[in-house]
């Protein structure tokens, strides 16, 4: 009987076996050898395309995270991940300094039962933030290490932009945690006795970056949660830089608070788009004209149908979702000054307009990134 005739049922965080298919993914286990040369030692996770497993490199003695795509992916993505590692213009830019960005150290495809895979190698990394969060009883980072991080997120962002590269797909699970230089040397069975209490950041998943300059990309691969307005109220309307500018302020809310900023992962895409109206202020009036399910929540004159008690704006996400949650476990919390430079960054990134976001320089140089964010990761770097 073939696997397509089983029944399987639904086991979080693990890939689809009828997805091992003609086209699909490529049976793995551990112990493997790929290539002659990587032994596969664990699985890091998986995506719509690919499986990505921890190799030891037999000819380095060095630990590599080796990606194997299904037999019908792009194979674009480990050459957008080239041209943003070998050639970047700007040698001195910070992200390019700290390897913000993973480094294709081989590629190489293998045949197998299912077809032809597209496989590159790159520096392990430990976890994504979105993982680190959910096995944390308080989904928070310690203030400074969410500043830190978000610095970093930021600085990676404008690297990518920087080579003409939209990343396309910005979210906490696609933000990995590197591994220290120390983890080389250690022997597979020490490998998971390691504890490790500090890494830098990894933007990773370059697999729907494009270049809006060359490409029009009118689809948009983000959680709804944080996905630009745009893709919805102009879906005709080419994606840009500024589409990641939305999805990184969402983000960097994210990284401060134990919650997204838009409440409710499978909360449908209206109900998502009043959440936007009540926290922002009203939508551009061509987009509010010809958003047909408006009058569920909102009057002839845009007034919220709801009690206000019923509302959550800025100050009363940010108190209960940022500072409350903080204080009831004993960790620092935001002060006015930061507070005020935070909502002034937020607000100008989650701009209705594409055109009035700013670009991911004049992000880097806002207040609450040059006083708080920034000083931050510096102080992360000399300890």
């Amino acid at each position: 009987m073939s696997a397509s005739e089983f029944e399987y049922g639904y086991i979080a965080d693990v890939e689809r076996l009828s997805d091992y298919r003609l086209g699909g993914y490529h049976p793995i286990q551990i112990d493997d050898r790929l290539h002659k040369r990587y032994r596969i030692v664990h699985k890091l996770g998986h995506g719509t395309f690919s499986t990505v497993w921890l190799a030891l490199d037999e000819r380095t003695s060095n630990y590599v995270a080796v990606k194997v795509g299904t037999a019908d992916a792009d194979t674009g993505e480990v050459d957008i991940l080239s041209q943003l590692t070998t050639g970047v213009a700007d040698r001195n830019h910070a992200a390019y300094k700290a390897s913000m960005i993973p480094m294709v150290i081989d590629r190489f495809s293998l045949d197998g039962p299912n077809g032809t895979h597209p496989c590159f190698v790159t520096v392990p990394a430990r976890c994504s933030l979105m993982d680190a969060k959910e096995a944390s009883d308080l989904r928070l980072f310690e203030l400074d290490v969410a500043r830190s991080l978000a610095a970093q997120l930021a600085m990676a962002i404008s690297l990518v932009h920087s080579q003409g590269y939209a990343h396309g797909d910005l979210h906490l699970g696609n933000l990995l945690l590197q591994l220290p230089p120390f983890l080389n040397g250690l022997s597979v069975d020490q490998f998971d006795e390691i504890t490790i209490k500090e890494a830098k950041l990894l933007l990773s998943d370059f697999g729907v970056a494009f270049r809006p300059s060359d490409k029009s990309r009118f689809k948009s691969y983000t959680p709804l949660v944080i996905r630009p307005p745009e893709a919805f109220f102009e879906p005709m309307t080419p994606l840009s830089f500024a589409s990641d500018i939305w999805s990184l302020g969402c983000t960097i809310f994210e990284l401060l608070a134990h919650r997204s900023l838009i409440d409710g992962i499978l909360t449908p895409q209206d109900e998502i788009t009043a959440q936007q109206v009540h926290l922002q202020r009203p939508l551009p009036s061509e987009w509010w004209d010809n958003w047909e399910q408006r009058f569920k929540w909102f009057d002839e004159a845009g007034r919220p149908l709801s009690n206000e008690r019923d509302i959550w704006k800025w100050d009363r996400r940010f108190e209960q979702w940022v500072q409350e949650p903080r204080q009831s476990c004993g960790m620092s919390v935001i002060d006015e000054d930061e507070k005020a430079a935070l909502f002034e960054l937020l607000h100008w990134m989650l701009a209705w307009r594409p055109r009035e976001r700013p670009n991911a320089a004049e992000v880097l140089n806002m207040a609450w990134m040059k006083r708080w964010a920034l000083p931050a990761y510096e102080a992360s770097r000399r300890a």
